[in-house]
């Protein structure tokens, strides 16, 4: 018992340590550009938002979550718009690539995954800018100071505003969202070693529908679990690739905890989920219909 207790622990520990340095970076640069750029800068961050699907959707594939993370912060502070964020979030390959790779997974049927992924991404990330721009919902300006008055660093107001003050600031966001995190993941960590592997098999190996549902689900998870285990599942030929498809679209991993945590208001945080859940089983649900094979 106490073996198992040590593992969740150091599992929880291993799924928030990586993120660390991509939250310190991202912290960093919001609050140079809250401390020290201009009008002319923030304009151009926001003017080029028009290609942050593209952008977002190419950077999300690369199989680290630690991506969906820094998008997740960085829209909380309004610098990159809602659809780039969706398209990060659709395209992130969590731990799938490794595992895939683990299993000799044919190389041609990975990339075609792959990139599946990253047009998904791009094109419903277009969509939503598009939606938003027609509902004249155009993202505002950088909003960085937002996030210090949320987690009351008190950075605003240090004197002279210089690298200290950024440095200072950034740490102080980081620590907080780290430790959110690490909670969570220990949580999620004790309820899924009750669960057992063998009872979400059986959820997820469902026939039809239930199982582009269930997978889609599934991969809300904020958790790398999430990716290894639907990957895993596909694989050994228990999922679809509907399933497949729909639990690893909505896999945004621990991103979707940076957004609980940091994103306001929390009501706004509720719809990105839903649909980030509903676009993974839509196009789970088009794939197993039309019979694409990966």
């Amino acid at each position: 018992m106490l073996d198992v207790a040590i593992d969740i622990l150091l599992d929880a520990v291993m799924d928030t340590l990586y993120l660390i340095p991509f939250l310190l970076v991202t912290y960093l640069v919001m609050e140079w550009i809250e401390h020290r750029a201009g009008d002319k800068t923030q304009h151009a961050i926001k003017k080029s938002g028009t290609a942050g699907p593209l952008i977002g959707s190419l950077i999300g594939v690369v199989p680290q979550c630690g991506f969906s993370a820094t998008a997740s912060t960085l829209y909380a502070g309004r610098v990159i718009t809602l659809g780039t964020l969706f398209a990060v979030y659709l395209s992130t390959s969590d731990e799938m690539l490794p595992i895939f790779i683990a299993e000799q997974v044919p190389i041609n049927t990975m990339l075609l995954i792959l990139g599946s992924k990253v047009a998904i991404g791009m094109v419903f990330g277009f969509a939503i800018d598009a939606a938003m721009r027609s509902m004249h919902r155009e993202p505002s300006s950088p909003q960085i100071h937002e996030l210090c008055e949320h987690d009351h660093c008190h950075c605003e107001g240090e004197e002279g505003e210089g690298a200290g003050a950024i440095v200072k600031s950034a740490v102080i966001h980081t620590l907080q969202v780290t430790l959110f995190v690490f909670l969570v993941s220990l949580a999620l960590n004790i309820v899924l070693e009750a669960v057992g592997e063998d009872a979400l098999a059986a959820f997820l190996s469902a026939n039809g529908v239930l199982a582009v549902i269930g997978a889609g689900v599934f991969g809300l998870i904020p958790n790398c679990a999430a990716s290894v285990t639907i990957a895993q599942l596909y694989v050994n030929g228990v999922l679809s690739p509907g399933a497949m498809m729909a639990g690893l679209l909505s896999a945004a991993g621990v991103g979707l905890l940076v957004l609980l945590r940091s994103n306001r208001p929390a009501r706004q945080n509720v719809f990105i989920i839903i649909g980030l859940a509903g676009i993974g089983i839509l196009c789970g649900l088009i794939i197993d219909a039309i019979g694409i094979v990966f």
